[in-house]
């Protein structure tokens, strides 16, 4: 062989290896991180049963009235992501945060990630805990679930408060959630390489170290996993079955949003109009306003039940 070609053919195997052996490394990296990383997580609030599996729910505060808390989609340790919320809540409220399944310390299942199968295993779980009386407060698509819940369970309402919730025809609707090739990125180890260089996503945020490792390990644990990712895959369809839904007529809403976007606004404006008792607030902040703007949603949510009529 020339040894010009013989040093091409070279070339050509080393370009080959290097990236089959750095996707070898990431990946035994990530498998052996992983087991260590759910070996680690600690146990917090309260498992209840529901369709024969286990939900967690944390609950704080012995308040005469309850308010129930739903998390945004993708999150992945709702009962810890809350936090902040809570503890502003709960000298006055009995607060419950619900972690649905396929979050938190919640069982997987396969049940469909329907909005009226998320309403049904959330309603369940309340009870399973005595709770049957209650504000509604979600983040984000639980706006979109809450409304499915309002036809359901609208005597069981005090009130909804969404946390720049999602409206029904909302833009962008309709786009599928990307979930194609997560399952092979995280096993490849690229979703944890991802992660590390991109720094700390809870910088700023008011928890405290363990918090915020408890919640990376649960973020391992539940962001590619099936459940979560079959909701993911459903959004489209969960707004849509929702198109042109309103609350209940006679439900009061109040709506926190993020005012950068005078659009946005206006979509929570018509969606507080729809009721015989909506305000819209708001708020200076990015989407997760419970993380940073937690004393001023607490404040006005107990201003706005407090001028609620007898309930």
């Amino acid at each position: 062989m020339r040894k010009p070609l013989k040093i091409t053919l070279l070339t050509i195997g080393v370009v080959i290896a290097l990236p089959v052996l750095l996707l070898t490394t990431t990946s035994i990296v990530n498998a052996v991180a992983t087991k260590s990383e759910l070996a680690a997580i600690t146990p917090y609030g309260q498992l209840v049963s529901v369709d024969g599996k286990k939900m967690n729910v944390v609950v704080s505060g012995t308040g005469a009235e309850t308010i129930v808390l739903l998390p945004g989609l993708g999150t992945a340790a709702p009962g810890l992501d809350f936090q902040p919320l809570i503890s502003q809540l709960d000298d006055k409220y009995r607060v419950v945060a619900v972690e649905p399944f396929g979050t938190g310390l919640s069982d997987q299942t396969d049940v469909p990630r329907t909005a009226k199968n998320i309403a049904r295993e959330v309603h369940e779980a309340l009870h399973e805990l005595g709770v049957d009386r209650y504000v509604l407060m979600g983040h984000s698509i639980a706006g979109i679930y809450a409304l499915e819940y309002s036809k359901l369970y609208a005597s069981e309402l005090i009130a909804f408060v969404g946390i720049d919730s999602s409206v029904p025809d909302q833009p962008g609707a309709s786009d599928p959630v990307p979930t194609a090739g997560l399952v092979e990125l995280r096993n490849l180890g690229i979703l944890r390489a991802v992660t590390a260089i991109s720094g700390d996503p809870f910088a700023g945020m008011p928890y405290d170290e363990l918090t915020k490792t408890q919640m990376r390990f649960l973020t391992t644990k539940n962001s590619t996993a099936p459940t979560l990712l079959d909701e993911m895959n459903r959004t489209p369809a969960n707004f849509a079955s929702v198109s042109g839904t309103t609350f209940p007529a006679d439900l009061p809403v109040l709506l926190f949003v993020v005012k950068d976007d005078a659009g946005w606004v206006s979509l929570h404006e018509r969606q507080a109009a729809s009721v015989d008792h909506g305000e819209v607030v708001t708020v200076t902040g990015n989407h997760y306003l419970h993380h940073t703007q937690s004393a001023r949603l607490a404040s006005d949510t107990s201003a706005f039940l407090d001028a609620l009529p007898v309930r």
